[in-house]
């Protein structure tokens, strides 16, 4: 992760890093005025105006049509982006139910109507109504039985069914064939993008970040500012939750091809699909941009990203004096304002943690020596009494760090990967930690360890959900995510496409690089909310 959080590209609002940027985390600074609406339209004026109602022919045909059984559900594929295969245009683009292509328009001269004339290819869908009709007859078809195609296309979850995903421990068979566990599913790697791949699989097991987006009415009248492309990140996103739970998917793999495309046009080119990236950089865009997409401020409770992941820490900083100079002059400096301990509260979404050095020699039988270290030694940093150096190129400075504030979900960043002057490196230390009941109480203040004192953080007991894992050379390798699955109980390892059942003490062995975990009284807190 770089040493510097630069200004988030690819959002017109302002951005101010935060001093504890390279050590806790960090946090968007909304420049919104209160009181005064955002102008512009909603998304779901977007979607509605962007669909435009043609005339259509109903005859006797409509429910009894003939070309029913050249439908082919084995080719259909609605990942990617719903562009005309001739024109490269993205209005009115229908598939070809029986190839699976995408084509402009169902006029005349349209490249839909000249395909069904040419193919024989007669059943086509409007991508953004849903609406199936059949060419070149111009004619709506109306059938029950094409109803799983539409759900494909679009799934939709009522309160029910978002309230049982948890408790399903039973896997469902797609189309093809294949056994999956919906929210268990790989997602391909088009070329180097594995590192969007875990950080996507590893929040969409956040239970209230997925049922806020399975539910599209949540954030479609949220108003952006017109040309605003950032609400293209949002509803892409919300389609790939609700594609990665669909219990009735033709495959039991989602390419996250739009998702990816609507990354690279809102960070600017900043996130490749083509090129390895960090996750943990690509994690604190996202989480930003959602957050300030959704019309979120300052406020703890102005957004779901702010609600599931922020906590709030107090930072005390003390000036130190050089080292080369007298005792009597430090003293005299030390004695002054300036060099006198203040102390600042702020937000954090993440928690970035420092790893020992590794050894610099290896052993007698000349084998690397692989160190560990338990979690509750490098969460030292948080404790509010161990203080860390901090060297600027003018001064230097002692800073400690104190948790007020345990969020519902906490993110741990392990600085793996350092940058000198010449290459990267990587710290191959192995974490130490239990997958349950992480008590963290510890790091709290002590006038708040008293129970009653719990106000902010009634619960400070913590189990693991997500494991994110590097493995390989810095800046080149490989990443995968273990991934807790709540309605059986089994863990699972994804890798792009490769899903497998992993047992929990293997995920211990692992170069741990970023961590959710999940607070025990999430469910109460969210329900009461």
């Amino acid at each position: 992760m770089s040493e510097n959080i630069k200004q988030i590209q690819g959002i017109k609002r302002a951005y101010e890093p935060n001093l504890t940027a390279n050590n806790a985390g960090y946090q968007p600074v909304a420049k919104k005025k209160k009181g005064i609406p955002v102008v512009g339209t909603t998304l779901r004026e977007m979607i509605h105006t962007s669909i435009k109602a043609e005339p259509t022919i109903v005859d006797s045909r409509s429910r009894n049509c003939p070309y029913l059984d050249t439908i082919n559900r084995s080719v259909l594929d609605f990942d990617f982006e719903k562009l005309c295969s001739i024109t490269l245009l993205n209005n009115n683009v229908y598939a070809c139910l029986v190839c699976g292509k995408y084509f402009q328009g169902r006029g005349q001269k349209s490249c839909a109507y000249t395909h069904s004339v040419e193919a024989e290819h007669h059943v086509f869908i409007n991508l953004l109504s849903l609406q199936i009709f059949c060419l070149p007859d111009n004619y709506e078809i109306i059938d029950s039985s094409l109803d799983d195609i539409k759900y494909v296309l679009n799934p939709t979850y009522s309160n029910e069914q978002i309230e049982n995903l948890d408790k399903n421990e039973k896997m469902v068979r797609a189309y093809d064939g294949t056994l999956y566990l919906p929210g268990i599913v790989g997602l391909n790697n088009i070329k180097a993008n594995d590192y969007c791949n875990v950080i996507l699989q590893a929040l969409i097991n956040v239970g209230p970040l997925r049922d806020y987006f399975l539910q599209e009415d949540n954030y479609a009248d949220i108003r952006v500012a017109p040309g605003d492309i950032m609400v293209n990140l949002v509803k892409r996103f919300g389609e790939l939750v609700r594609k990665l739970w669909n219990p009735r998917n033709f495959k039991a793999h989602v390419s996250p091809h739009e998702m990816l495309q609507a990354v690279v046009k809102c960070s600017k080119k900043r996130f490749q699909i083509t090129e390895q990236g960090d996750p943990v950089e690509f994690l604190a865009w996202l989480l930003n941009s959602l957050h300030l997409t959704l019309n979120g401020t300052k406020s703890a409770n102005s957004s779901i990203i702010y609600k599931a992941f922020q906590g709030k820490m107090r930072v005390y900083t003390r000036k130190i004096p050089p080292v080369d100079m007298g005792e009597d002059e430090k003293r005299k400096l030390l004695a002054t304002e300036e060099y006198q301990e203040s102390s600042e509260e702020t937000p954090y979404l993440f928690l970035s943690v420092d790893l020992p050095p590794p050894p610099l020699f290896r052993d007698e039988l000349k084998e690397s020596i692989i160190p560990q270290v338990p979690l509750f030694q490098i969460l030292t940093k948080f404790d509010g009494q161990t203080a860390q150096e901090l060297k600027t190129h003018k001064d230097n400075f002692l800073r400690r760090y104190e948790i007020i504030k345990l969020p519902p979900y906490l993110i741990l960043c392990f600085r793996r990967f350092t940058k000198n002057t010449f290459f990267l490196e990587k710290n191959p230390t192995i974490v130490n930690f239990p997958i349950k009941n992480v008590d963290l109480r510890e790091l709290l203040p002590e006038h708040r360890i008293d129970p009653s004192a719990l106000t902010e953080s009634p619960s400070t007991t913590y189990d693991l959900i997500s494991n994110v894992v590097h493995d390989g050379e810095p800046g080149k390798g490989t990443y995968r995510v273990h991934v807790l699955h709540k309605g059986s109980g089994i863990w699972y390892e994804l890798q792009d496409l490769h899903v497998i059942d992993v047992l929990p003490q293997m995920i211990t062995l692992s170069e741990s690089y970023l961590q959710i975990w999940e607070r025990r009284d999430v469910d109460q807190l969210f329900k009461k909310a």
